[in-house]
């Protein structure tokens, strides 16, 4: 049986809901997110597929052209190194040979000196005199050379130490209080800018308890 007219369903088609101003942005922006990672994608694929279809003879002559490059800029380096160290070597030997020159400056004043105290007269120049002379140009000395950096060590009276001294001879302490102490100096030792050059030969007091103070005798 057919259905009456006012009994058969008319199918109404539902209605499209109308979109927001902020979704139709969100979805632009979407798409054209969507539209770029595609192109990225393309332009990759390109770009590896051009990498890939470079000729064997175009590529050997590129990366032959790279070393080349390479080497020339690893020659040039050791040249700049090798230069600089002649450079270096060569200003630390000048500054060595003024350093030098400037000490030798102050000892031929020294070396005058005893030539005047070696060309005097016997006859007419006392002992005293001689010594005097002597002593003064010792000190002068001595001052010209810790001008360069020489240090004397002379420990006498001092604690015995055996970083810059060396011990030739023992005698006994008159007391405990002078127990290791540098007794007499036979030798004195050298300091160059700190660094030791020759320590000093010393005599050095050792307490023995009972041990007689006025003995004299001595071990080496």
């Amino acid at each position: 049986m057919g259905r009456k007219p006012h009994e058969q369903a008319h199918a109404t088609p539902p209605e499209t809901e109308a979109m927001s101003p902020a979704d139709e942005v969100a979805s632009a922006q979407e798409s054209l997110a969507q539209a770029e990672a595609e192109d990225a994608v393309r332009a990759a694929a390109s770009h590896g597929a051009a990498a890939v279809e470079e000729p064997a003879s175009e590529a050997i002559q590129r990366l032959e052209r790279e070393l080349a490059e390479w080497k020339d800029r690893a020659l040039r380096a050791t040249a700049d190194f090798d230069n600089y160290r002649k450079r270096a070597v060569r200003e630390r030997d000048e500054a060595s040979g003024r350093g030098q020159a400037h000490a030798y400056a102050n000892v031929v004043d020294v070396i005058d000196d005893l030539a005047r105290v070696a060309h005097l007269d016997p006859t007419s120049t006392s002992a005293e005199a001689l010594h005097e002379g002597m002593l003064a140009i010792e000190r002068k000395f001595m001052k010209s050379l810790e001008t360069a950096g020489l240090e004397r060590i002379d420990p006498a009276g001092q604690p015995f130490d055996p970083k810059d001294q060396e011990a030739v001879a023992t005698f006994p302490a008159p007391g405990p209080e002078t127990d290791q102490t540098v007794s007499a100096v036979y030798q004195h030792g050298y300091r160059y800018k700190g660094a030791l050059l020759r320590p000093a030969k010393v005599a050095v007091l050792q307490w023995k308890g009972d041990a007689p103070a006025g003995d004299g005798g001595a071990s080496a």
